[in-house]
């Protein structure tokens, strides 16, 4: 059993605020042209992905899941555990490496990729805050 549900239930909330805030006041038709509104969704998405990796942490952590190589791992060892399902997990580890292209500026930000994560895999996050909050 999670020990420290209140801290997991923080950072789910945290990450629907900024689910929500994408969806209420971010502009996805300005990205190419707004370098504050590009800016707004880039980070915005950054942090709520690293809400999501930090959940993912603590729970193979303090469950003693397995040792992940890498960010995008953990969201496999929580779908082979039962706490996301096997089809949100390839979703959840493309939105980590999607962070670290954010993080570590490895290449500029494609803005049609970044309209597209804005866009279409905000529901993916809610499945994963649903998912993990069925299992505490």
């Amino acid at each position: 059993m999670v020990k420290d549900t209140d801290l997991i239930a923080k950072k789910l909330a945290f990450v629907e605020t900024c689910v929500r805030e994408l969806r209420e006041v971010a502009r996805i038709e300005l990205i190419e042209d707004d370098v504050r509104e590009r800016r707004f969704i880039e980070h915005t998405l950054q942090i709520a992905i690293q809400a999501a990796l930090d959940v993912a942490s603590y729970i193979v952590s303090d469950e003693r899941l397995g040792e992940p190589r890498t960010n995008g791992e953990l969201f496999e060892i929580l779908a082979r555990n039962g706490w996301v399902s096997q089809d949100l997990s390839p979703t959840l580890r493309k939105m980590a490496g999607f962070r670290n292209v954010l993080v570590h500026g490895y290449a500029t930000v494609d803005p049609e990729l970044l309209r597209t994560v804005a866009g279409r895999h905000l529901d993916d996050l809610e499945s994963y805050v649903a998912a993990i909050r069925a299992r505490l």
